[in-house]
């Protein structure tokens, strides 16, 4: 997920208060962020790979910017998942949503590269699009990624995300704006492929 909260307000679709949700997937457990990760969440995610891809990840990553995201997500309207394995709780990377640049939910994430081709982007990204859908009133969610980033676009496209655009994008680590692929689940789309058990 893309670190720090500048680009999200509060939620305006009925987003649910309880802080302490748990998300479960075959492999994986997805849980609200607390103070003793910012150790864990600062090495896995100080990483110039994941920052590149990401819009709001600083680079370098420091422990006080694992301490600032987890802090200001009680007051930034994002609901914000860490990733982690079932087998050994390690710290996988980050998936959440929140109130994008369009006004409508936007899903992000990021996965720590020892843990890359493993789908782990896609199991957490579904856990969290039907978390979005069941407890919002959301007609859709949106996504965007790099256009060099063809294991983001693999994600949504898995997902159920269609294109349907180009833009450009300011990053914190970009060093100026860069091209960008625009998505979009609609919430049709997604009751279809859950009926269908394709998602």
């Amino acid at each position: 997920m893309d670190e720090d909260d500048d680009d999200f307000g509060e939620l305006e679709r009925g987003m649910p208060a309880d802080g302490g949700c748990l998300l479960t997937t075959g492999r994986l457990i997805l849980r609200p962020p607390r103070a003793e990760d910012a150790d864990a969440l600062a090495g896995i995610a100080n990483n110039r790979k994941i920052a590149e891809q990401t819009r709001r990840m600083p680079y370098p990553y420091r422990m006080e910017d694992a301490r600032r995201w987890i802090d200001t997500l009680s007051r930034s309207g994002e609901r914000s998942f860490l990733i982690t394995t079932r087998h050994d709780s390690a710290l996988v990377g980050a998936c959440g949503f929140g109130v994008g640049d369009t006004g409508e939910l936007e899903i992000g994430y990021w996965i720590g590269e020892p843990f890359w081709g493993r789908g782990y982007a896609t199991e957490s990204a579904r856990a969290v699009i039907d978390y979005a859908f069941a407890n919002t009133n959301a007609t859709c969610l949106n996504s965007r990624c790099r256009v060099v980033n063809e294991a983001s676009r693999r994600v949504l496209v898995k997902c159920g995300f269609q294109l349907v655009g180009t833009g450009m994008s300011m990053g914190r680590s970009y060093g100026g704006p860069v091209p960008v692929d625009e998505f979009v689940l609609e919430r049709s789309v997604w009751e279809s492929l859950k009926e269908w058990g394709a998602a």
